[in-house]
């Protein structure tokens, strides 16, 4: 599962080691094991969040709920909050940051923001300051692609498949989920496919240009809801005085 998400911005090389070949090998043959866990630990976006979340739940950091509750969401994230998220920030980002922006961060935490992909996309990325600054259509397209969304699968091309889902917009202050439209995916390259089999009318998760994986109803609701939730913590600090930093 944690290859079926890394996969997508490992390929174009923005995060993990240089071995997206292998990567994608072992997740289309469900070959796990330690060699994929030695893949995992190099994502050092994702790792130190996995890492946390397992301390919070008790699990190893590539136990399967954590991995899920890391990509997609869920009830767990509610445990992974709070003060030992803000300290896990502090040492991850605090040194990189201005003291503004750090603050930006800990009050998102004290508004309902978690460990979640989604978090690390909104809040830690410099995207949504770029915008602010009236650099808008890259940015946006670079957040969109970059989170984890959602979408039904339409139609299917060989390859590729339509997907009508929500993307995101920009009003100038606040990022939003403008009305379902029709986007086109990947679903395969060279035979390798990172989703279970899909079919249309399905639900599917999507990162970058790649459908990753086939959504029960329970894991459709999940990253619903977490989307929501760090849209409007990261949202609700973007423009305002930063809250108090939790004790």
């Amino acid at each position: 599962m944690f290859g079926r998400y890394a996969f997508p911005p490992n390929e174009l090389g923005y995060c993990g080691p240089d071995r997206a070949d292998e990567l994608l090998e072992r997740v289309a043959n469900g070959a796990s094991g330690p060699a994929l866990a030695e893949v995992a630990r190099g994502f050092e976006g994702a790792w130190p969040y996995l890492e946390l979340i397992g301390e919070c739940l008790g699990r190893d950091p590539l136990d399967a709920i954590v991995v899920r509750t890391y990509w997609l969401g869920g009830p767990e994230l509610a445990r992974c909050g709070g003060r030992p998220f803000v300290d896990s920030l502090e040492t991850r980002f605090r040194p990189r940051l201005s003291r503004l922006e750090f603050e930006r961060l800990s009050a998102a935490v004290i508004m309902g923001a978690t460990p979640h992909h989604n978090f690390h996309v909104f809040g830690v990325y410099p995207w949504v300051g770029l915008m602010r600054g009236g650099l808008g259509d890259v940015p946006l397209q670079v957040l969109d692609r970059c989170r984890i969304r959602w979408g039904r699968v339409a139609e299917i091309h060989g390859d590729t498949a339509v997907v009508v889902s929500r993307s995101l917009a920009w009003d100038g202050r606040r990022l939003a989920l403008r009305a379902a439209a029709a986007e086109t995916a990947r679903l395969r390259r060279d035979g390798h496919a990172l989703a279970r089999a899909v079919q249309p009318g399905d639900w599917v998760s999507l990162h970058w240009d790649w459908v990753c994986d086939r959504l029960g109803p329970s894991e459709l609701a999940y990253l619903r809801r977490s989307t929501a939730i760090e849209l409007g913590a990261v949202g609700a600090c973007a423009y305002s005085a930063p809250a108090t930093v939790l004790a």
